[in-house]
């Protein structure tokens, strides 16, 4: 394993971490403990230290799975968690203080700590970027010990432009991949100017970038890869990045092209994030074991040679681009 400093904050964590959305088990099936914490376990066991979870995930179960493995080590891991998304409707006047407050220390009783390493905001409505008092309000919960940082999960780039410009935010969560390619530009540079660190979601363009999807490939209904395809429940950046699971299959098939002794594409996706100095690191999900296993192989692969990411980007150009690429 290989560690990046997360900006601000100092934390020397794992570049490739782990999400934990889908900890529990494969989407739309019931949160399963055991899979948990073998997921956990395994993750840890091989060099992760950075998790990151949310209250929503599960309705907090995968917050109490990672407090009780987290609880459970001996070694330093750092927790980063999510506020936000239980707001319903999820929008600006449902962002108040008082109730962001009550979050956070729901979390923390959930997980059984005493400290959040790093607290987020879930992807709040454009508005709330706006409001400096959503913001401040997070100075008074680290003087009382309750987190040791602030950061967001953003779905635009406009909007983590705007979240760095407040001082007390030390991370911006980003969809950054090969499919999703716009914040290594200006974003990234501005990024830089402050010390910010960058943590890549969706790496993997929820699985797509595995090579292992095609066109007979069937979703569970309560799997946003089946429900959200045009952003019927929440943004549909977030599944498979925004992009069209068809034309997404025929870029895939020219990936596959480049890598044809590759049965996994895994590896080579999480190494093209990689390639970027101004990422901290990467959160791609599991939900088995041997997904955590499947993105640590990046180490077990050959270096990206310049040729390779030359084509691989070509593909993004030709195929993804003229859709995507203005959208977030």
């Amino acid at each position: 394993m290989n560690y990046r400093k997360l900006g601000k904050t100092n934390f020397n964590i794992s570049e490739i971490s782990l999400g934990t959305w889908q900890v529990g088990g494969k989407w739309g099936s019931a949160f399963d403990n055991k899979t948990a914490d073998e997921l956990l376990n395994t993750a840890i066991d091989n060099g992760v230290n950075f998790i990151d979870t949310a209250d929503v995930y599960e309705n907090g179960l995968s917050e109490t799975a990672v407090g009780r493995v987290v609880r459970s080590r001996s070694e330093r891991i750092y927790v980063a968690t999510k506020c936000g998304r239980q707001i319903n409707p999820h929008v600006n006047e449902g962002y108040q203080p008082k109730v962001l407050q009550k979050y956070v220390e729901d979390s923390l009783k959930r997980m059984g700590l005493e400290t959040l390493d790093l607290i987020q905001l879930h992807c709040p409505p454009t508005e709330v970027y706006y409001r400096p008092e959503i913001f401040e309000m997070f100075d008074r919960l680290k003087d009382q010990g309750k987190i040791l940082n602030l950061g967001v999960s953003v779905e635009k780039v406009e909007e983590a432009l705007k979240a760095i410009e407040y001082s007390n935010v030390t991370t911006v969560q980003i969809i950054f991949n090969l499919f999703r390619q716009r914040p290594s530009q200006l974003f990234f540079s501005e990024a830089r100017k402050k010390d910010i660190g960058i943590i890549a979601r969706v790496p993997l363009a929820s699985g797509l970038l595995t090579g292992k999807f095609d066109a007979k490939t069937t979703f569970e209904a309560d799997d946003h890869r089946n429900f959200n395809r045009n952003g019927e429940a929440f943004d549909k950046g977030e599944t498979f990045s925004g992009i069209d699971y068809n034309l997404g299959l025929k870029a895939v098939q020219e990936l596959k092209a480049l890598f044809p002794e590759a049965e996994n594409l895994a590896p080579y996706a999480l190494q093209w994030i990689l390639g970027f100095e101004d990422i901290s690191c990467i959160i791609p999900g599991a939900s088995k074991t041997s997904h955590v296993l499947s993105n640590l192989s990046v180490y077990d692969q050959p270096k990206l040679t310049p040729e390779k990411i030359s084509a691989m980007n070509a593909i993004y150009e030709e195929y993804i681009k003229p859709s995507v690429h203005h959208l977030w």
